[in-house]
């Protein structure tokens, strides 16, 4: 698993952003500046949906006033899906999209989980990390069902410690 002062790795991956969805690679959308990253086991599904996005749309202020450049919740779904989710709920001007339909990047960084007993294939672990520069600088990683570690709130005591 990815750890404080690795790279990120370069893999394909597709970014929905307000702009549209563009192809690049893991390390050109997460290596330059402050960037927060959060991954999910899938859009739409009901932690996911209710308890781990909204915390990082409404504390995204307050994340940019602690230094933070962008915000990217990650997930194993197709482009398709991460751009309705992210229109659904509204957070496009907060929030990039990073669609990694192939468990490329959750691999890479170790942090992809078999999810096939509940049917959902392999999917990315519930997981944040603060990222500076391409330079992890810490990893949160949900050990149990539900969202304390890498939610939001977690993630901006990090920041705040951090500055």
């Amino acid at each position: 698993m990815i750890e404080s002062g690795n790279r990120i790795p370069s893999v394909g991956i597709k970014l929905v952003t307000v702009a549209g969805v563009e192809d690049t690679t893991s390390d050109a959308a997460l290596g330059q500046g402050t960037v927060v990253l959060f991954s999910v086991p899938g859009a739409f599904t009901p932690t996911c949906h209710v308890n781990h996005l909204p915390g990082f749309v409404a504390n995204a202020a307050k994340m940019r006033a602690s230094g933070v450049d962008r915000i990217v919740c990650a997930a194993t779904n197709d482009h398709h899906v991460m751009k309705a989710w992210a229109e659904a709920t509204n957070a496009l001007d907060d929030i990039v999209f990073l669609a990694d339909g192939n468990t490329a990047l959750a691999q890479a960084l170790g942090l992809d989980k078999d999810m096939s007993g509940t049917g959902l294939g392999r999917r990315f672990a519930r997981a944040a990390m603060i990222i500076r520069d391409g330079i992890v600088d810490a990893v949160f990683v949900e050990d149990a069902p539900g969202v304390t570690a890498s939610g939001a709130p977690a993630i901006l005591m990090a920041l705040e410690a951090a500055a």
